[in-house]
């Protein structure tokens, strides 16, 4: 099975592990990066929803004949305290991966006042994916 990390160094946008997905899941495929699918040289994508690039590289995934077996994904962060928006994450992100909530998890951690993220200067988003070949 397929495994890979993605990682984002990013301000607080919203779109951090959405992100970390995207690379996680084009790289348990060996198909290249976020960058690689959608530049930021191309106007198209500026500002675009990132659940609409979520969305596209699950259908890379699937014309690759894989599915997604199960994520694990992390936020490191300060602040804002995102643990009562945990289930709420995974109910917005498991339909887009087409898989129940339970295939999905999602934790937080802080930074423990080191590095930027401490300095609260930006967060980490990591995501590790399991993926299956279909047979």
């Amino acid at each position: 099975f397929p495994v890979t990390i993605g990682l984002v160094n990013a301000y607080e946008d919203g779109d951090d592990i959405l992100h970390a997905l995207c690379d996680a899941i084009l790289g348990a495929m060996n198909a290249g990066d976020i960058g690689k699918h959608f530049p930021d040289t191309d106007k198209s994508f500026k500002n675009i929803d990132s659940k609409i690039l979520l969305q596209r590289v699950i259908e890379v995934m699937k014309s690759k004949d894989y599915h997604i077996v199960n994520v694990d994904c992390s936020l490191s962060l300060e602040k804002p305290k995102i643990a009562p928006h945990l289930d709420a994450m995974r109910a917005a992100i498991a339909p887009i991966l087409e898989v129940s909530e339970e295939e999905v998890s999602i934790k937080a951690t802080t930074g423990e006042k080191m590095g930027f993220v401490g300095r609260q200067e930006g967060l980490c988003a990591y995501a590790v994916v399991l993926l299956e070949k279909n047979h």
